[in-house]
């Protein structure tokens, strides 16, 4: 590994040169010059363990052209490089002045005369010796999946070929083929044979991240907070979301207003949802709290102005949705069922059992004849449009019958029956 006693003094010319630009006068708003004050302030008060392997937070004081400069907190500041946040596209690193950044330790200052941060290694070249210091101080590496062997996948770090068993790519079950070709963080946890048999895992960085997010998502959750999430998986009972290393259920009554069989009706893994927090409780004997989430307290009731779009009178169509021996009930829209009474099923006959007249999945015409949105009950009637059509009918009979009756007394009499009869066709 190169000296790097030999690169302390660019670092220190290259510090000096950023906080000289961040004095440089400015046309920026005096807001930003008061940010930066503030994290000056703040650099120099508290104190930061800066042992090698140690992870640590801290805020961006000043850029240079290939590294930035990061104040941990007394009078301690830190270097990390900026390849490590420059995206592979647009070779922008997107880093400003007052951002947080999280990395480990690799030189506390004693071989550099500058404390050194790194986030990942395997990224902007090989480094001697690399591997063997990430797995001493449990540092991520970074590393493309080459392709899948057995038991697991061929993973290249650092120039080297290590193997990520099948177990530790993922926490979830996911197509192994999804991996090949793609650039991710590894662990390394074990290198055998001077340095022929190495072994990396991508779950336990993931089990580590989690368990930082969670402290995050704790602190925002409360009943009645709406949270965005992850479906993770679908049982028949519910979906379950990750909010950020902590998990909720999505009970199948709170996936809508309207009644689904099953959560794959509504939601599929992987999808993104937006969420009401309804409950919290806390866990027993050492199981993790259980938190309820909500869709449907986030979607319109469809009850909410059901008079005024279902006044009494109206003729719908809806689809029958369950039969029961007093009835059918039938779905006009999502979440809106009203109740067909066995009685007004058919005009003129008597019915035994709705399944006599219709079956479930029935697209039927129907009338609403009430309308309670406290209650949420829906009257509907089947024989209310034959019975006006039937009505018409007869009313459309009596006066074709009297203008006849009128015609024929106007000229002179009304005729025979024969001719009364004749004179309707």
């Amino acid at each position: 590994m190169p000296d790097d006693r030999s690169e302390a003094p660019p670092q220190e010319t290259e510090a000096t040169q950023a906080r000289e630009d961040s004095r440089a006068p400015s046309d920026a708003p005096a807001a930003e010059d008061e940010d930066f004050a503030t994290l000056f302030a703040q650099s120099e008060t508290g104190s930061a363990e800066v042992t090698v392997g140690t992870r640590v937070r801290g805020r961006v004081v000043a850029l240079g052209a290939e590294t930035a400069f990061v104040g941990l907190g007394g009078k301690s500041e830190a270097v990390i490089g900026l390849a490590e946040f420059r995206d592979a596209e647009t070779g922008e690193h997107g880093l400003a002045v007052g951002d947080v950044v999280e990395a480990t330790v690799t030189d506390d200052g004693s071989r550099s005369g500058s404390i050194v941060l790194k986030r990942t290694f395997g990224r902007g070249g090989h480094v001697p010796g690399e591997l063997e210091q990430a797995y001493e101080h449990g540092i991520a590496v970074e590393g493309v999946v080459l392709g899948r062997n057995k038991g697991g996948f061929d993973v290249q770090v650092a120039g080297q070929r290590a193997f990520c068993p099948a177990s530790q790519m993922d926490r979830r079950r996911i197509d192994p083929d999804t991996w090949i070709g793609q650039r991710l963080r590894f662990r390394v946890t074990r290198i055998e044979e001077g340095g022929r048999n190495i072994v990396v895992s991508r779950r336990d960085l993931q089990e580590e991240e989690r368990a930082a997010q969670a402290v995050a998502t704790w602190e925002r959750l409360e009943v009645g907070a709406v949270v965005e999430g992850e479906v993770t998986s679908l049982r028949e009972f519910g979906a379950f979301v990750d909010l950020g290393g902590v998990e909720g259920l999505v009970h199948l009554s709170q996936l809508g207003h309207a009644r689904v069989e099953h959560p794959s009706e509504v939601l599929e893994v992987g999808q993104k949802v937006e969420t009401q927090v309804i409950k919290i409780e806390a866990g027993e004997a050492g199981r993790p709290a259980r938190i309820g989430l909500s869709l449907r307290a986030l979607a319109r009731d469809p009850w909410a102005d059901v008079a005024e779009r279902y006044p009494a009178g109206r003729t719908v169509t809806g689809r029958v949705r369950k039969l029961e021996a007093f009835g059918a009930f039938v779905e006009l829209e999502p979440g809106l069922d009203g109740l067909v009474h066995v009685s007004v099923m058919a005009l003129g006959r008597h019915v035994r059992h709705p399944r006599d007249v219709v079956g479930v999945g029935d697209e039927i015409e129907v009338t609403v004849t009430s309308v309670d949105p406290v209650k949420r009950r829906l009257g509907l009637s089947m024989v209310e449009g034959d019975r006006r059509a039937r009505d018409e009918a007869v009313a459309e009979e009596r006066r074709e019958t009297e203008a006849l009756v009128e015609e024929m007394g106007r000229g002179g009499g009304l005729g025979t029956f024969a001719d009364l009869l004749k004179g309707r066709k």
